[in-house]
């Protein structure tokens, strides 16, 4: 019998690659055509502003039929590993302590294509 490991079962895609952001960002859409699910993870590196309750960066995470029109993913039952708000928040970014880390959501939705999205407010 054949033994499969972790890997075996996974496709890795970089929907964003590592750079500097400062302007909202609609990252690659992931197609989940053949998986059960997604997971969409986000390094943030260190801060080059001093986040606030006002210069903040909101993560949300979208999904789509077509790959072209999105919505937030706005429904707890559409996600593993983490719970997002009504539009499609999953993580904020307002202290400089939340930089230098890793997040992480699952997708489990209906939906074919789902992308992580950058919303910065302030300056």
């Amino acid at each position: 019998m054949a033994m499969r490991d972790l890997k075996s079962g996974l496709a890795f895609d970089e929907a964003l690659n590592a750079i500097e952001k400062g302007s909202d960002t609609n990252c690659t859409a992931i197609d989940s055509q053949g998986f059960s699910s997604v997971v969409h993870v986000v390094n943030v590196g260190a801060p080059g502003i001093t986040f606030s309750t006002s210069n903040k960066v909101d993560i949300e995470l979208e999904h789509s039929d077509d790959n072209s029109t999105f919505t937030d993913v706005t429904s707890n039952t559409d996600v593993t590993g983490g719970t997002v708000d009504s539009s499609g928040v999953f993580q904020t970014i307002d202290a400089n302590g939340d930089c230098n880390k890793v997040y992480a959501i699952g997708y489990v939705g209906g939906k074919r294509y789902s992308r992580v999205v950058l919303n910065f407010s302030g300056t």
